[in-house]
């Protein structure tokens, strides 16, 4: 009786339908073991296999470029063979590329482990994005929204175990995690089996194969969804820099913001994401993002210039706002990269989108540390701006796609509003 009862709780939780509630678990699985790993993994190869860490950062962004280029042909072959069947293979090939780390010595062997495991999660990204689709069909935003709760929930809890490992800091701890990251990608194929095997769906008769490259308007998109991206690594790399050496804000601020940022994520993305459904509400969504980050970034410039308790309280202030855009943003991303795309080409579109995003992440370092470090407050001032910019686009571009959805007839399950 008991066990019923927590089984219809989780159902009322994780989603309305059985395949929802599968892929909703299946992702926070898998973002478990992410935060287990991309915590402690530099750490492990440069303190404990001993690499130096410029080989060590060499290696890993050979691999993440090259795996740029899997993206789109694994979009297409998800869209032929069914993303249920390409993302389970995407994940096994991760789970023997990850517990492969293990016997990493080289850099040479790291370089080649890290770049097979980057290009299966570039075809198990566009493989998940056509899944995601495919699943929620009943309230497609409500269902985004409550899949990346859990996904960040995912993360978060990765990350706090992974800070057990770091504290223990021994070679077996360091194991445990990379073989933790390798099970959960394991565990996520499993459970990918409960899902029905979707077939892929006919293309129309004399489509050209590239058809997400020749389409304008996602291609903009997609330019713009990698600009807009460079506020994650704001909260990751930006703000911990910032903090530490140009404010007088305690320490543990530092911590504060990561924490306040995850948890307002978690606890607010579906309250939000869900209502954003069309194109239309996709645009808009977005060009409330980039005001909310005009506003927030402002108010990290000002932490350099305030006493220490006053500095602390504007992070956590400016934090919360960012975090309120972050949600705009990526349910903005979830409306349009999804609603723009024709059902049948929904893993290569969301290759293409994958890609854009990648390397607007592969960039943001050397473009935040240079521009905003480089140039302090004015640094933060341009950064709003130029997401102001980047959000008052989305309205138009939503009305465009839009447009050419109506002269081409139907395209997504998304609706088009």
């Amino acid at each position: 009786m008991i066990k019923g009862r927590s089984s219809g709780r989780i159902a009322v939780i994780a989603g309305g339908s059985r395949s929802e509630r599968v892929l909703i678990l299946a992702s926070f699985v898998n973002r478990v073991g992410n935060g287990l790993f991309n915590t402690a993994a530099a750490l492990y190869f440069t303190l404990v296999v001993g690499l130096p860490a410029v080989q060590v950062g060499a290696a890993l962004t050979v691999a993440g470029l090259i795996g740029l280029l899997a993206g789109i042909p694994g979009g297409h072959l998800a869209d032929r063979r069914g993303p249920r069947t390409i993302m389970m293979l995407a994940l096994t090939v991760q789970a023997v590329a990850m517990s492969a780390l293990v016997l990493v010595e080289s850099w040479a062997a790291l370089a080649v482990v890290a770049t097979v495991d980057q290009l299966a999660a570039a075809v198990g990204g566009a493989a998940w994005g056509a899944l995601v689709v495919r699943v929620g069909t009943e309230r497609p935003a409500h269902f985004r929204a409550k899949l990346r709760t859990y996904v960040n929930l995912g993360v978060v809890l990765g990350t706090v175990g992974a800070g057990f490992a770091v504290a223990a800091d021994t070679r077996a701890a360091y194991l445990v995690l990379i073989l933790g990251n390798a099970a959960s990608f394991a565990l996520c194929a499993l459970l990918l089996f409960l899902l029905p095997r979707y077939r892929a769906l006919a293309p129309p008769p004399r489509q050209r194969r590239g058809i997400a490259l020749t389409d304008r308007p996602f291609v903009a998109f997609t330019a713009l969804h990698g600009a807009m991206g460079l506020q994650y690594p704001v909260v990751s790399l930006l703000l911990p820099i910032w903090i530490s050496e140009h404010t007088d804000a305690p320490r543990w601020t530092v911590a504060a913001v990561s924490a306040i940022n995850s948890a307002v994520c978690v606890l607010l993305q579906t309250r939000i994401g869900s209502r954003i459904e069309t194109l239309r509400d996709g645009g808009r969504a977005f060009r409330t993002a980039g005001l909310l980050f005009l506003l927030s970034c402002p108010m990290m410039a000002l932490t350099a210039h305030a006493p220490v308790w006053a500095a602390a309280g504007l992070a956590v202030a400016a934090i919360f706002v960012h975090s309120l855009g972050e949600i705009w943003e990526s349910s903005a991303g979830f409306a349009l990269g999804f609603g723009m795309a024709p059902d049948h080409a929904q893993g290569q579109y969301q290759g293409l989108l994958g890609l854009g995003f990648s390397a607007g992440q592969a960039l943001a370092p050397a473009i935040l540390t240079t521009a905003v470090l480089g140039l302090g407050t004015a640094g933060w001032l341009l950064l709003g701006g130029f997401f102001a910019v980047v959000g008052a686009v989305g309205p138009a571009l939503a009305r465009s796609a839009g447009a050419g959805r109506e002269a081409s007839g139907p395209r997504s399950a998304a609706k088009q509003g």
